[in-house]
């Protein structure tokens, strides 16, 4: 591994992964599609596919999800008046579009925390 030396700042890894960037380098893209980590940094060369990020970042995300957007939700008026069906349909749209644009950014902050913390999957 090119950075076994290098001391690793969890704060600069988390950044870096919520922004999309490799958290070593900070300077090409971690995703190759939606969700998909690219297999090695084609800008430092460091290997990505090690970080394993199975559930927790979908954990994480309708952890936020649920507190920032539905909680608040609970306690408008409108949300009581409205018929349900309407509803239904503004919070269920609402609530999917900020979860899939949320998901991508969630994983990457994982991926650039787990690289802080040096964990490759190994037990």
């Amino acid at each position: 591994m090119q950075d076994a030396g290098q001391d690793r700042n969890f704060w600069l890894g988390f950044r870096r992964g919520l922004s999309g960037l490799s958290p070593c380098c900070g300077q090409a893209r971690l995703f190759a599609s939606y969700l998909k980590i690219v297999s090695r940094c084609p800008a430092c060369g460091h290997e990505l596919a090690q970080y394993k990020s199975d559930d927790g970042p979908a954990y994480f995300t309708i952890l936020i999800v649920g507190h920032l957007l539905l909680g608040p939700l609970l306690l408008l008026e409108i949300v009581r008046t409205l018929p349900i069906g309407l509803t239904l349909a503004v919070m269920l749209t609402g609530l999917v579009a900020v979860t899939l644009w949320l998901l991508p950014i969630v994983k990457g902050a994982f991926v650039g925390a787990q690289w802080a913390v040096r964990d490759d999957g190994t037990q």
